[in-house]
């Protein structure tokens, strides 16, 4: 867990570090808070991350100074997605996104919705692709409650997780190299 007086820079931690349970993340919070910081989170299955997921949580972190990823556990991922799902594992996702320079944290979740993680963090900004309307925004209530703001970031069309499945699983059946260019 990164030390608390390192919050008000950049230093590079390993993705390790970045991968909280709520108890340490609370802490983490607090501290940035007390420091004046602005938290933007936002969350997601991630199963197979792409090149749009990183478009979309750089955009989600350029709103403040801290960006919370809410990881959906693999129990979570199963419950919205069905069976076969996740493809990689929860442990795999949060390495990946932790890894990523633009995410500060990243916190499992096993419920199916987000709402219950939201509530608890109260972010200043709460980020989520445009692909939803606002008003169907786990979590805006809350967050617009706190004082805090809800912002729909552009979603990179050419880029999604089924696509990306759907082309393996066309590869497999014929036998042909994979391509994962979309």
């Amino acid at each position: 867990m990164p030390p608390l007086a390192s919050i008000h820079s950049r230093h590079r931690f390993t993705s390790a570090e970045k991968i909280l349970t709520l108890e340490q993340l609370d802490a983490q919070l607090a501290a940035r808070r007390g420091a004046g910081q602005r938290i933007v989170m936002t969350n997601g299955c991630f199963d197979l991350l792409h090149p749009g997921h990183v478009a979309s949580l750089e955009a989600a972190s350029s709103h403040g100074d801290c960006l919370v990823v809410g990881l959906n556990s693999d129990k979570s991922v199963h419950k919205l997605k069905g069976p076969g799902r996740p493809i990689v594992a929860e442990r795999g996702r949060a390495t990946m996104l932790a890894a990523l320079q633009c995410v500060d944290y990243v916190v499992l979740f096993d419920d199916a919705s987000v709402a219950g993680l939201v509530e608890h963090i109260l972010p200043d900004v709460l980020v989520k692709s445009a692909q939803y309307a606002l008003e169907e925004v786990v979590g805006r209530e809350a967050v617009e409650a706190a004082g805090g703001q809800v912002v729909l970031t552009p979603m990179a069309e050419d880029y999604s997780t089924t696509q990306l499945l759907e082309k393996i699983q066309a590869a497999a059946t014929a036998k042909a190299p994979v391509s994962l260019e979309l």
